[in-house]
């Protein structure tokens, strides 16, 4: 049965992450968006706070499998800094890969320092002909004796720019298409060959690092080869359906964040000699808001569960998805309109959440690619 409880470990955990985000994240949430800056000390912070390393093993300094915590992380974040939050989950996205598909000695490499907070990752799928079909990805790997040469160019990788390790999935057999997709985990700093290309100047998420990386004749150790030859593809979509439920806490989180905002500043603005919240027709919208916006958490915290408890997640992934994120573009828009002129400016905050939001509708597989996972499952 679908249960809704919380433990008392995610109670906790809920709360550090609410007041890690009060008093680190908030004060200089507005310069990091102005600068697009990402403070790698704040991720150290994070670590620190025993924060990161939610859904991981305990003996690569995990604190023990609770994904469900690692979700109400994001989304407490997410509603003051979801630049900051996105990195935290693209991190994990890649140490999901890592956790799942990799050998020992490959986890051991880098899940402990990631688990601490002193190093990020990143997942390097995308490729600027190769978005939502992401299959036909073009970057190769060539077997050359005990090393693949990697050649290719990635798009869109967040964290990239600050990442210290990446899961890259290139082609090792062109002729097979996706099938012959393969994933390398890549000390992305210390490989020769491997660079940063062009840094996205974006319309949101702007301390989130995102940039091309760019592989001529890059020499990676066979033995970084992650799980079998060929079955990159398949490890992608297993971690997007993790992700999925990271980009929905971030959506549910930003949608909280300005309704909060908002909530506060029409119950003390008047206007014509009243609060702006007794007009009823304030007040209904904001109300009607509400409830979108426990529909959509009762969606992810289900996603969350079934993932939780063994289940099959995948189209429940998508539907948090999906909701969460379009929840999170209308959130933002009615709360930036009911504020009026104030709304609009980036003291408020809710300016900055707007333009965070439209991103999480893209990411991650657009919102048309998740209702057609939805509609693959309903007529299976």
């Amino acid at each position: 049965m679908f249960d809704l409880t919380l433990t008392d470990y995610q109670k906790d955990i809920q709360q550090r992450a609410r007041d890690f985000a009060q008093t680190e994240l908030l004060p200089g949430v507005i310069d990091r968006d102005v600068n697009e800056e990402f403070d790698m000390s704040l991720f150290k912070k994070l670590g620190d706070a025993g924060l990161v390393g939610l859904q991981f093993d305990k003996k690569y300094g995990g604190h023990g499998n609770d994904y469900f915590a690692f979700t109400l992380a994001v989304e407490e974040l997410s509603k003051v800094d979801s630049s900051f939050a996105i990195s935290f989950a693209i991190a994990s996205t890649f140490a999901t890969v890592i956790d799942k598909f990799a050998n020992e000695e490959q986890k051991m490499h880098c899940l402990p320092r990631l688990c601490a907070g002193d190093a990020l990752g990143c997942f390097a799928l995308t490729e600027p002909e190769a978005g939502s079909d992401a299959g036909s990805a073009q970057s190769t790997a060539v077997r050359s004796g005990d090393k693949y040469i990697l050649n290719g160019t990635k798009k869109f990788i967040t964290n990239s720019v600050v990442a210290d390790y990446a899961v890259i999935v290139a082609n090792t057999d062109p002729s097979k298409g996706s099938k012959g997709l393969t994933a390398f985990l890549v000390d992305l700093k210390e490989t020769p060959g491997i660079s940063i290309g062009h840094i996205e100047n974006k319309c949101g998420i702007r301390s989130a690092r995102v940039a091309e990386i760019v592989m001529e004749n890059a020499e990676i150790p066979a033995d970084r080869m992650v799980g079998e030859e060929g079955r990159g593809f398949k490890y992608a979509l297993t971690s997007l359906n993790y992700g999925r439920l990271g980009v929905a806490a971030q959506g549910l989180g930003l949608a909280e964040g300005a309704f909060d905002i908002c909530k506060d500043y029409i119950m003390e603005r008047k206007q014509f000699g009243r609060r702006i919240c007794d007009n009823q027709y304030m007040a209904f919208r904001m109300a009607d808001l509400q409830v979108d916006i426990e529909m959509a958490r009762l969606l992810l915290y289900k996603g969350v569960w079934k993932q939780q408890t063994g289940q099959d997640f995948a189209a429940d992934a998508s539907k948090a998805k999906l909701a969460c994120t379009n929840l999170a573009m209308k959130v933002t828009t009615e709360c930036v309109q009911s504020m009026g002129g104030k709304g609009y400016m980036r003291e408020q905050h809710v300016e900055r959440m707007f333009r965070d939001a439209k991103i999480t509708q893209i990411y991650e597989g657009t919102n048309e690619i998740q209702r057609l996972i939805i509609a693959n499952a309903l007529f299976k």
